[in-house]
């Protein structure tokens, strides 16, 4: 993501600290008009998770260009045969809110933290407007 390297296995452990995070799936989508792929992470999460408080969080553990731009939360994670975490579909769906039911969410840098990601946040990062 813009030139560095991030790994997915670093940021899934960022994330499997956190209060209520059960399980983290971590992979990259493009963005267009962004160098490279921006991190998405997919969550499993149960009581004491509070998506408010997770870009501080991972402020402490990360550097900025390794945390998820991208947050979706999904009731349960699909495992492959030989038990490991199903990416493919994930990275093919992207983060378009048209065509994905689980909540998502977008890191504010404004703001600094992560907001909902609905159709007019989505049309703004597909035309350039935000940026990241």
């Amino acid at each position: 993501w813009k030139g560095e390297n991030v790994s997915t296995n670093e940021v899934a452990e960022a994330l499997g600290v956190i209060d209520g995070v059960r399980e983290a799936n971590v992979y990259g989508v493009a963005v267009p008009g962004m160098d490279g792929r921006a991190g998405m992470s997919a969550l499993v999460v149960g009581e004491g998770f509070d998506i408010a408080a997770l870009a501080a969080r991972l402020e402490g553990s990360l550097p900025a260009y390794a945390r998820p731009i991208f947050v979706r939360i999904r009731p349960e994670m699909e495992i492959t045969g030989t038990f490991k975490l199903r990416k493919v579909e994930l990275v093919r769906e992207g983060f378009d809110p048209n065509i994905i039911a689980d909540p998502l969410y977008v890191f504010d840098s404004a703001a600094q933290q992560y907001v909902p990601l609905d159709e007019t946040r989505y049309g703004e990062i597909i035309s350039g407007q935000m940026r990241f």
